[in-house]
């Protein structure tokens, strides 16, 4: 059986056996429809996820199917795509990859079936010897495989030469602290806030103590805020407005007043889409909330809010997946005005009735509320009398 550079059968062929040439060759060129897009996006993000691809499946190529697979049945490249999603999701965060995981997935796809449709039918017409060729594409075939790794080996060699610096704080320093060029922030204590009016930012290890804003990003791309902790502030732990972010593993904790939220993405629906994962909110008004914005929540942990754990509002769009929400006073999470939300496989445990009376806010853990539009799924409610509810128009979609 004449096989794919990911396992695909192609059909007129039988027992084939690549060679090593040929897998590469027919690897290289079959990134080629992902690097159209990634260029075509403009962002380097994307250029450094499809040369990642490229990458972990050279590897694979050499050291492991190489070796272990003569031929194999069609089916397989289904598990051996998944392999291959999974090292490259891994390697995006050990490598802190600032990629739209929507857009990751959709590059690493665009890769996939562009790989399945040149092994099933392109490279077989293109090349009649194809499969007694051990998959080897030929001169022609050769050269576009050059020329393909070379415009990805050129493009990360130019993100590596205009990377952002980095800068290491030590001890406390007095803020805020206005950043306007991009830069990879590390460590140390800042008073006061932060202030982020540049792209490409990435603050790491960084706690930030008091202000009002901890952590204001605005009008910037590509931020990424990685194992910040925010203590003491007096409205939003981060708030950004007009800007994507990726938050990772933040921490916010001991308000200092009845009014703050932990994390408001707004008004950003125009920018890539943002994600916040891993983060523990402790304590405030508001856990996350959202305006006019496109977001993944997910792997998030918020306990004891006063009015709703995680809300979705004013025509957002976006998922909520995998978050805990614990002693929520009213609502746990919310998908509010005519927003689009996913709600799937949550926990959320003790939401506790608001005495207004207000059956909205009647320890509701799973609300869809004004016109809203919510598919919930594979949640899991624990002591919270409300339930799972829609109010005031909304679809609740179970």
């Amino acid at each position: 059986m004449l096989r794919g550079p990911s396992g695909g059968a192609y059909v007129g062929h039988t027992d084939l056996s690549y060679t090593l040439i040929g897998r590469i060759e027919s690897r290289v060129v079959s990134v080629l429809p992902a690097l159209t897009v990634a260029l075509a996006l403009q962002r380097w993000w994307a250029l450094e996820l499809v040369a990642l691809m490229l990458a972990i499946g050279l590897v694979l190529d050499a050291a492991l199917y190489d070796r272990v697979i003569d031929y194999q049945p069609a089916w397989l490249a289904l598990p051996l795509g998944a392999l291959e999603l999974a090292l490259v999701y891994g390697a995006m965060r050990w490598l802190d990859l600032m990629a739209p995981l929507r857009w990751a997935l959709a590059l690493f796809a665009i890769g996939w079936l562009a790989a399945q449709l040149f092994g099933h039918a392109l490279f077989p017409w293109a090349r009649l010897e194809y499969g007694e060729g051990g998959g080897e594409l030929g001169r022609n075939g050769a050269l576009t495989a050059v020329a393909v790794a070379a415009v990805v080996l050129g493009g990360v060699g130019a993100a590596y030469a205009v990377r952002p610096p980095t800068i290491h704080l030590h001890g406390t320093v007095q803020g805020p602290l206005v950043i306007r060029h991009a830069q990879t922030l590390v460590g140390g204590v800042v008073k006061g806030g932060i202030l982020i009016r540049a792209d490409n930012v990435t603050l790491r290890n960084v706690t930030v103590v008091g202000g009002e804003d901890g952590i204001d990003v605005l009008d910037a791309h590509h931020v990424m805020l990685d194992n910040v902790k925010v203590v003491g502030v007096s409205l939003d732990g981060i708030h950004v407005r007009r800007s994507s972010v990726m938050i990772e593993d933040c921490k916010i904790t001991s308000p200092s007043g009845p009014w703050v939220q932990g994390i408001d993405i707004s008004f950003s629906m125009d920018k890539e889409m943002s994600m916040v994962e891993g983060c523990t909110i402790v304590g405030v008004r508001e856990g996350i909330v959202t305006h006019m914005t496109m977001v993944d929540v997910t792997h998030n942990r918020i306990g004891a809010t006063s009015l709703r754990g995680i809300t979705m509002g004013e025509m957002s769009m976006g998922s909520i997946r995998h978050n805990d929400v614990l002693g929520a006073h009213g609502v746990g999470i919310i998908c509010l005005d005519p927003s689009e939300c996913e709600i799937e496989h949550n926990t959320v445990v003790g939401t506790r009735k608001d005495p207004s009376g207000d059956e909205s806010r009647a320890g509701v853990a799973i609300e869809a509320h004004f016109f809203a539009r919510a598919k919930v799924a594979h949640n899991t409610v624990v002591a919270s009398p409300g339930g799972v509810a829609a109010f005031d128009q909304s679809t609740l979609t179970r």
